[in-house]
This record gives C-alpha cells, structure tokens and sequence, in this order.
C-alpha cells in the first residue's frame, strides 16, 4: 500500500485519516503540532450508524519522520497555516511525493508553485470529500457525509501520471474522481468563499452591522432568503470572471445548479435542509446583552484573506468588475482589520 503523510488535526484530517485505514487503503501517518493528544487508533462513526476503525502508523511533530518516507502528502489545514507548513515540509520531501491540499480555494496551489520545487507534483481538491466533525480530539470523529463525486487538480507531471494518479484516489474514496483541466479549476470555487461571506454579510453587514442576536444562530438550518439571494448575484459575477479565465466551461456547476434550486427561496430551503449540515453554529460570542459577530473565527479570517481574496484579486487583475464581490470582500477585510 501506499504510505500517506496527513498534515493537520483538524476535522477532515481526522476523517480521511479514519477513512483511509480502516478501509485498508493506505498506510496512514500524521504530523501534528499535538502528537502527544492522538491514539494510534481512530474511530469514525458514519452515516448509515457503522464504525469504522483505522490505525495510525506514525504520529509526530516532526516532519523528518512522517514526510520522507510518504508517497502522498495531504495538508489538511486553514489557509493561513498553507505557507508555513510547506516551508516546514520542503527539506523532507522526496522529488517523487505527490503534496496536495484537502481544499485548494484556500490559496494552495498559489503558495505550492511558488515555495516548492518546480518538479514536485501538486494535487488537490476542489471541494473536501467529507463533511466531517472531531468527536474526541485524536481518537474519534464523525464523518456526517459523504461527495457522490470528486474533482481534483494535478500539476508537475505528465498527463499519463495525472490520469494514473486519479484512478488511484478513486480507489481510495470509493467514488468517481474528475481530473480538472488546471489549478485554476481546482482553487476558483463558488464554495466557501461566497457560499460562507454571502452569509456572514447578511448577517453582520449592512443593517445587521453591530447586531446583538438573542442567542446563537445557526449557521445553515437558519439561512435566509437574503443569504441565497446576495450569494447568487456574487455567484453569477463570479462566473462573468471565469469567461475570461483559462478554464473549461461548464467545469463547475453554478450555486443554484449545484444545490439543484432555481431561486433564493428554493435555494435557502436547500441548504437549511442539508443533513449533513444541521447543528452547525455560526461565528458568534456570548456576550453581557446577547450574542455578536466573532470576527476571529476561521468563517472570517479563513474564507476572506484566503478565499475571497484570490477571486478578488484576479477580477481586479484582468479588470473585470464584480461590484457585489468588491462590496463584501472590503467589508470582511474591514471587520477583521479592526477587530484584531
């Protein structure tokens, strides 16, 4: 079997960790800064009531005994912790180790090509293949739901190593595997960066600006038509951009394709129904008078600086206007400049 290196111990990298042993499709180590926190066995619980039980091979904190020796490396990390971990890893990696990230519209493949020598392949996906929760820290997790399909970038190689390299992962996730046209395909995606600011501008933007909430909203179950409607126009800009991109068209479904809706009533219906999703919380504090905004969470600092941003920055690039993009991204960076 093939030896994989997760880097990262947050949800998904206790899911795929998980997954991938127990369904005896790697051999599976991890490099965490908490090693000492993780048992060698991982339990997942799924969403047809089965337990899964994986084991872990190695855990460390340092690279030199989990990424020398890995065929594949998965980073399964928040943007901001992109760069620093593939400076961390770059001495240890063998020049044939495929390094990738489990969601690339966090900045990965811009950070890879430039830190990373020119020859080490690159791979990632365009949405995570799991919707996962930790249960107990480095010992258990809940995988709540599963991708019909995947689609994933690959870089640095040939076209036939690409190709052999998506059957494999087909093997490993059990389900079909796409191989996009390029990176670009792999970190442009409608997902979080306007699916989650989308919603976190209606709800602390505008008149919610400075809002107090009775008690803590949730994030999905309570989405609103306002949310739907604001994330469809950032969608249709967005899609604008792509044209003058170099991207295949029709590479990724629109929001209201992709959640089979036809309009912002259908579509907040859609995702407060999503299963996997209920019982998610929003970014929020308790304070004195109620609930307000937390603008140091990750829906914050991770979905605007490295998410938003990349969209952001290529329509102002190639000066295509994408005015209700513009108006969420400088309120978010706003909020969390000042918030700091």
């Amino acid at each position: 079997m093939k030896t994989v290196t997760i880097c990262g111990g947050g949800s998904l990298g206790h899911v795929i960790a998980g997954w991938l042993s127990a369904r005896n499709h790697a051999i599976v180590n991890i490099l965490t800064n908490r090693p000492e926190q993780w048992n060698h066995e991982i339990v997942l619980d799924t969403p047809d009531g089965k337990l899964l039980r994986g084991q872990i091979t190695t855990i460390s904190n340092n690279p030199t005994e989990v990424i020398p020796q890995a065929d594949v490396v998965l980073l399964c990390l928040p943007g901001f912790l992109i760069k620093t971990e593939l400076e961390k890893i770059k001495p240890f990696l063998m020049k044939n180790t495929y390094v990738g990230s489990v969601f690339s519209s966090t900045g990965f493949f811009f950070e890879a090509l430039n830190i990373l020598d020119e020859e080490q392949p690159l791979w990632g996906f365009q949405r995570v293949p799991f919707i996962s929760r930790v249960g107990k820290y480095g010992q258990s997790a809940h995988l709540l739901g599963y991708k019909s399909a995947h689609n994933i970038a690959v870089e640095n190689v040939p076209s036939q190593e690409k190709n052999d390299f998506t059957s494999e992962l087909e093997e490993w996730l059990e389900a079909p595997v796409n191989l996009l046209k390029n990176y670009y395909e792999a970190s442009l995606t409608n997902s979080n960066p306007l699916l989650h600011t989308s919603r976190l501008y209606t709800m602390f933007g505008d008149e919610n600006e400075n809002r107090v909430y009775s008690r803590m909203i949730f994030f999905y179950e309570e989405w609103t038509e306002a949310a739907a409607e604001l994330y469809i126009k950032m969608d249709a800009e967005f899609f604008q951009l792509l044209k003058v991109l170099p991207v295949s068209e029709g590479f990724l479904p629109t929001a209201l394709n992709y959640y089979e809706s036809h309009d912002a009533e259908s579509l907040a219906h859609k995702l407060s129904s999503i299963q996997g999703f209920k019982g998610i919380t929003s970014p929020m504090k308790e304070t004195e008078g109620g609930w307000v905004a937390d603008f140091e969470s990750r829906y914050f600092t991770e979905d605007f600086p490295y998410g938003l941003r990349f969209i952001y920055e290529l329509a102002h690039k190639h000066n295509h206007p994408c005015p209700t993009i513009d108006k969420v991204y400088h309120w978010g960076m706003n909020q969390i400049a000042q918030n700091k």
